[in-house]
């Protein structure tokens, strides 16, 4: 399998390539005092997964109360939220994507070779979900990091021997590596 890294953002001002670069034109953003600026880059992540969703059953089966250790089959970043006045915010999300299948108990590998070249009966929003009970979709987990513009230190988080430079760019972004 081959590695892919990519990434995706909400950022403010126009974008555009500059050679092998794409960049943010925040000359208006910047320009614009912060108290007309009106908005702040707090956001909350409702769903994020990267493949098919598993069926209900795993998502109950996985996530009961009496079993914490299996939360890490379910979509860590559902429900996050995140919350700042500031328009000059950053916030960044580093994901690590991992290949997973699901099997059914006594599933048979040789029945692999007829799903191989997939199945043509298969329902849009069923990609991934064979007819022998399988899934193939993709579990993640993530590391964040918050930061404002302006610089200074974390105390505000417990942690005032972290300190930050002043630059960068607003906004939310997701980093990520498959594997």
């Amino acid at each position: 399998m081959n590695k892919v890294i990519g990434n995706f953002h909400v950022a403010p001002g126009r974008s555009y390539s500059n050679g092998n670069m794409h960049v943010h034109d925040l000359a208006n953003y910047w320009d614009t005092p912060t108290s007309e600026r009106g908005h702040s880059f707090a956001h909350t992540i409702h769903h994020l997964r990267f493949g098919p969703q598993l069926p209900e059953g795993l998502i109950k089966k996985f996530g009961a109360k009496d079993m914490p250790w299996t939360n890490h089959h379910l979509n860590p970043l559902d429900g996050t939220e995140q919350y700042t006045r500031e328009s000059a915010f950053n916030y960044m999300y580093f994901v690590k994507v991992v290949s997973t299948s699901y099997l059914p108990l006594g599933w048979n590998s040789r029945l692999l070779n007829q799903h191989e070249t997939g199945d043509e009966s298969i329902n849009l929003g069923l990609y991934g979900h064979a007819s022998d009970g399988s899934v193939e979709t993709h579990q993640y987990s993530v590391t964040s990091h918050k930061r404002n513009l302006a610089g200074g230190d974390d105390a505000s988080e417990g942690h005032k021997e972290r300190q930050h430079a002043r630059s960068g760019i607003p906004g939310v972004f997701f980093s990520y590596v498959s594997f």
